[in-house]
């Protein structure tokens, strides 16, 4: 639906100077796009006179619109979409990025049976011609092979992305001194020379907290990093994160955590809260709990079946699938409702709890990455969102 459009536009959506409302506001475009032409951005300014050229170079993200001009035939098709902060840091990145945990791991996800290189790269592709561009893996996936093919998919296709990545902080690491070693194994793998945000990957090491902070400070100064967050941190871990990255004047961009309408307990322990008051981003994985809330799974229904290790997992046992059917059944109407998906209303949902929210659904095909697009660009209601709330 999206992919092979050339000329993609990014714009913004701003408040207009005085005297020039247009239905309450005007539309400034930001056109972010590749081989544009002055004549291809006067054709689409005819569209409508209030509407003003504002280019952003600083983060290469679409900010509240993706507009696809086909230059051959000068149709232009838009779709609305959000863009959020990475907590202080002024690094702007979509509402949703992308999780590419499946890139490579043959063990959980199945790379190379249920999904091969071919099928990533055509995900790859449709996630940056939607205007979804910030991508987020670790060392530890598939072994170093999820860096190694996201780097050769931003090397093949040229576009700008955002890349966040991890250290873990593994037993026989028992120093804060090996993170710069192993940032410099990600940089070779994913083939730049920064990544945007490099986040410890859980904070169950022998190593301290302030340590850990120190060595991402340093990385920070190095230039190897642009900015610094966590992962599976609790809203204590995080408060400690957040100050010893203080003393070196360095925001705490963001805390990684699993977050779903399954599985809540960042609204519970103080996470959320903490997020919100300290301006750091809730980045949520797992928002589709590894397929649950994709209504891919219901009771007696033996279509798909689970691979790899999750098809012995309780979470997708009868009995389990009976408890969470009251909740896709009301997601299925709030789905129907809208023209939707239920995966689509599942990531929606996390996207209108909280603005410092950025869900990372993973996409190994074509088919998961469009399905994922159709999450963005609407709301749900108030009510639908209480109902959701109350069930799940």
């Amino acid at each position: 639906m999206f992919s092979g459009v050339p000329g993609m536009r990014r714009y913004q959506k701003r408040k207009g100077p005085p005297g020039t409302e247009h239905g309450g506001l005007v539309v400034w475009w930001a056109s972010l796009c590749y081989d544009i032409k002055r004549r291809d951005i006067a054709a689409l300014v005819a569209v409508d006179p209030l509407e003003r050229i504002h280019c952003d170079e600083r983060s290469n993200v679409p900010v509240n619109f993706i507009c696809e001009a086909h230059v051959a035939n000068k149709g232009y098709t838009m779709i609305q979409i959000d863009t959020r902060q990475l907590g202080a840091t002024g690094i702007t990145v979509p509402s949703m990025g992308i999780g590419v945990w499946s890139w490579g791991d043959t063990g959980f996800w199945g790379y190379g049976s249920t999904h091969t290189q071919e099928d990533i790269g055509q995900a790859y592709k449709a996630c940056l011609d939607i205007g979804l561009n910030f991508f987020d893996t670790a060392e530890v996936y598939g072994g170093g092979e999820s860096e190694r093919i996201l780097g050769e998919c931003r090397r093949e296709d040229g576009r700008p992305i955002i890349i966040a990545s991890k250290f873990a902080p593994l037993p026989d690491r028992f120093s804060a001194r090996t993170l710069m070693a192993a940032l410099d194994a990600s940089l070779e793998r994913l083939g730049v020379d920064a990544i945007d945000l490099y986040q410890i990957h859980f904070p169950f090491t022998l190593i301290q907290t302030d340590a850990l902070m120190d060595a991402l400070a340093l990385a920070v100064r190095a230039g190897k990093v642009r900015a610094v967050g966590v992962s599976n941190y609790s809203a204590r871990h995080m408060r400690r994160a957040h100050t010893r990255l203080a003393r070196h004047d360095i925001p705490l961009a963001s805390n990684q955590v699993q977050y779903n309408l399954l599985h809540r307990k960042p609204e519970k322990n103080g996470v959320l809260s903490a997020c919100s008051e300290l301006d750091i981003a809730l980045i949520a994985y797992s928002p589709l709990a590894q397929g649950l809330l994709t209504g891919k799974y219901r009771p007696g229904d033996k279509t798909y079946v689970p691979g790899g290790p999750r098809r012995f997992m309780p979470a997708y046992s009868a009995r389990r699938l009976r408890k969470i059917e009251p909740l896709l059944q009301e997601m299925e109407r709030i789905a129907q409702a809208h023209g939707k998906t239920i995966a689509q209303v599942a990531l929606n949902w996390l996207l209108c709890k909280d603005e410092c929210i950025i869900p990372i659904p993973g996409a190994k095909n074509l088919r998961q990455a469009q399905d994922n697009a159709g999450a963005v660009g609407w709301r749900m209601t108030a009510a639908e969102m209480a109902r959701l709330d109350q069930i799940g």
